[in-house]
Order: structure tokens, then C-alpha cells, then sequence
């Protein structure tokens, strides 16, 4: 891809690292959390980074933006994260340019997510933008772009049917208890964490367990009384965990910290526990595993769960794909148009200059020189040429650059514009 006068001397890179090649404690290396990613921004704004977002989720942390080179990027998310770039080097992903437009619209649209048809992450694409665009961050071509996803994401949400059916890690964890757990609407249900995954996760508890004895847990006691409120559930104190956790039969973390919040040192029940670790990085220490009577699984194990739900979703990922071309098809026709606009706009210019040097001649010349008609006449003359130019340059059958230099060459044109 050229630079279609968009950012001049810099390509457009997505780096990162997914669930695909970084298992979760890779994962958790990589992870930013809402300060880490207001310090990344900030350094890339100081280091003279035009415009980039920022994502981070469960299954990945990608950048996608503007540089000279890949490695300012992936500097970027070392220097803001516990990832070294060794770590990096050896799971991550760099695209540029088409490349990077089409994982964008992939990763946007949930082709590209852990569980098949999983449209989470469009909401932090977009939360990602509006944050950059604040700080003044984000230039027009990451803005359409992301603009550009979100339509394709909606349209494949209503055209498609790859989101039907509750698959979600969430349902998924759920789907699991139900399998290994007996009577499971008699179990006390203890939910720590209640995060977007946490929420979800509370949803299908009560939906699909028919419990009425669980209880949430939150840093924040508020939080989890909003919850607990919606489906009247028990909310307890942070500072209850241990005691809730050495009642409960099945403990579900999903909280946001950046190391374990939960080891084997709080577990004194002799009962059978549960626990699902929904958190990347992980908040579940391995070691509670020293302990005969306690199952961990992990986020990355749930999410292989497959069933008929999903294998129905593949079979509309052509659709899905078709619609992510056509959208993208769109975007790449705007690129063009701004790749010949300054050339235009210089046109319009220079065919200006010698309306005014031939307005002014003839004015001299005539006595009764209609300076409004003459104005309006030439106006509409010059409007008609550069449109008439504009169209024989988004033409498929044409050779745009060839196109371009030859209208240079015959004007004699000088791009003043800057590059945007």
C-alpha cells in the first residue's frame, strides 16, 4: 500500500500477540491495564507518534498505529508492560499497511476472536479510539478505519448469524459446570471479580444454573451491589473473600489485577472446590493445585470448548468474510480519493490563477464586462474540469499514478498541500 498522502514518511503497523501462539502467561506478560495504556499513549505522544490505538483483552493486546519502523511500536508496548521483547519476538504478529487494515477488520468483526463470532472486542476498539482521540492521537485514516470496522461488525452481527447461540468464555465456563458439577442449583456459587466477563458471567449463571446461592465479591463493593441488585443476588466485603471462598463449592475469578489474587495459602476447606480463573493474566495462583481437593481451569482450556453452536457459526464465516470485503472495499475507494485529492485541490489552484488573469484582462478590455456573470460562468467551468478529473482518476480502469503525474506535467502543478 502507498501512503495515499496520509501519513508521510510512516506506514500503518498492527503489532501484537493473541491467544493463537502466547499461552495466557505470555498473555499476562503483554497485558495493559487502563494506567498502563494512559502511559503508553503519553510516551507515544512524546516520542512523536501521530496516531495510534490501543487494545488489550483476555486473548490479546495489540497496537495498531503510525511509525517508521514496527519496532517503535513494539518498544512502546515493552516499556508499558512486564513483555520483554525477546517474549515478544517469539509469539508476537507485525502487519503493515493492507495487511494490517484486514486483521483490524478480522479481529473487529469476530472472525478473528478465541471463540468463533465473540464481538467483545469491537467495543474496546471503539473505547480505544475515543481514549487516543482525546489526547489528540488519533488522524483520520485510524478513524475512518475504525469507523469503517464497527460498520462491518454491525452488519455482520445482523446479516449473519456467527453471533447466534450463547458462546461466549463465559457461557462457556458455565457450560462447564454445568458438565462436571452434580447438582449444581445446590452449590454455593462464589463470583470474585465483577469486570465485563464477570458480568457475563453472573448473566448465565443464574440464567442457566437456577441458583439462588450465589454470592459476588468486588474490590469495589459498589460495583458488585449493581449487579447483585439486577438479580438479586448476596454481596459480600473484599475483606470476606477468604472466609466466601472456604464456603463455596465453585469459585469463579475474574478480576482485572496484574498478579494472583487468589493462592493456595486462603484455601482451608477440605471440601471439593472449583475454580475457574477467567483473568489474564491470571489470578489464580498454580500452586492451588497443591491441594488434593481443589480443580483449577483455566480461561484458555474453556475457551476450546465447542459445540453445535459453533460449528453452525462457520458455515457463515464466507458471508461474514464477503461483507468485511465489501465494507473494506469502501475504505480502500476513500484511500484513493485522498491519495489524488492534494493533486486535484492543486488543479483547482492553478486553473483559479488563470481564470483571474483572464478575468482581469478582459475586464480591461470590455467597458461592459459583467463581473458577476464572468465570475460565476468561470466558477462553474473549473468545478465541471476538476470533476471531470476526479471521476477519470477513481476510474477501475485507469492507472492512477501514471494518471496523476501526467495531469502534474501538463499543469505544471506543485502540491502545496500537506500530507494529513
Amino acid at each position: 500500500m502507498e501512503q495515499y498522502n496520509i501519513s508521510r514518511g510512516n506506514s500503518f503497523y498492527a503489532i501484537g500477540l493473541s491467544y493463537k501462539k502466547a499461552d495466557a502467561k505470555i498473555r499476562g506478560h503483554f497485558s495493559l491495564d487502563t494506567d498502563a495504556k494512559t502511559a503508553l499513549l503519553n510516551q507515544a505522544k512524546n516520542e512523536g507518534i501521530e496516531s495510534l490505538v490501543v487494545t488489550s483483552t483476555c486473548n490479546r493486546t495489540e497496537i495498531f498505529g503510525f511509525a517508521q519502523h514496527p519496532f517503535q511500536l513494539i518498544k512502546l508496548l515493552c516499556d508499558n508492560t512486564n513483555g520483554t521483547v525477546e517474549e515478544f519476538q517469539k509469539v508476537a504478529y507485525v502487519y503493515k499497511n493492507k495487511e494490517a487494515i484486514s486483521h483490524m477488520f478480522r479481529v473487529g468483526s469476530g472472525l478473528d476472536s478465541q471463540i468463533l463470532g465473540d464481538f467483545e472486542i469491537i467495543g474496546q476498539l471503539k473505547h480505544a479510539a475515543i481514549t487516543s482521540k482525546k489526547l489528540g492521537l488519533l488522524n483520520t485514516f485510524i478513524e475512518r478505519l475504525v469507523n469503517a470496522v464497527i460498520q462491518a461488525s454491525k452488519r455482520i452481527k445482523t446479516e449473519t448469524e456467527i453471533s447466534s447461540g450463547a458462546t461466549s468464555v463465559s457461557f462457556a465456563s458455565v457450560q462447564y459446570i454445568l458438565k462436571e458439577v452434580e447438582h449444581v442449583s445446590n452449590k454455593n456459587i462464589l463470583l470474585f471479580g465483577t469486570g465485563k466477563i464477570g458480568r457475563n458471567t453472573c448473566e448465565n449463571l443464574v440464567k442457566h444454573t437456577k441458583n439462588p446461592n450465589i454470592t459476588l465479591i468486588n474490590r469495589t463493593k459498589g460495583k458488585a451491589e449493581a449487579i447483585a441488585g439486577k438479580f438479586n443476588l448476596i454481596v459480600k466485603d473484599y475483606a470476606n473473600l477468604q472466609e466466601e471462598i472456604n464456603a463455596s463449592d465453585i469459585l469463579i475469578v475474574a478480576t482485572g489485577a496484574q498478579s494472583p489474587t487468589v493462592d493456595k495459602h486462603i484455601i482451608q476447606s477440605n471440601k471439593p472446590l472449583l475454580i475457574l480463573d477467567l483473568s489474564i493474566p491470571k489470578n489464580v495462583h498454580e500452586n492451588v493445585t497443591d491441594i488434593k481437593n481443589v480443580t483449577l481451569v483455566h480461561l484458555d482450556y474453556l475457551s476450546q470448548i465447542t459445540d453445535e453452536t459453533l460449528e453452525k457459526r462457520k458455515q457463515h464465516i464466507p458471508l461474514a468474510e464477503s461483507i468485511i470485503e465489501d465494507v473494506k472495499g469502501e475504505f480502500n475507494l476513500w484511500l484513493e480519493t485522498r491519495k489524488f485529492a492534494p493533486t486535484i485541490k492543486a488543479l483547482k489552484h492553478k486553473l483559479n490563477d488563470f481564470k483571474v488573469a483572464e478575468l482581469d484582462s478582459q475586464r480591461k478590455k470590455l467597458s461592459d464586462f459583467n463581473e458577476e456573470q464572468a465570475e460565476l460562468i468561470s466558477n462553474n467551468i473549473i468545478q465541471k474540469i476538476t470533476n471531470h478529473f476526479a471521476h477519470h482518476l477513481k476510474g477501475d480502469d485507469v492507472s492512477t499514478n501514471e494518471s496523476l503525474e501526467l495531469i502534474k506535467k501538463v499543469f505544471q502543478l506543485e502540491e502545496t498541500t500537506k500530507h494529513v
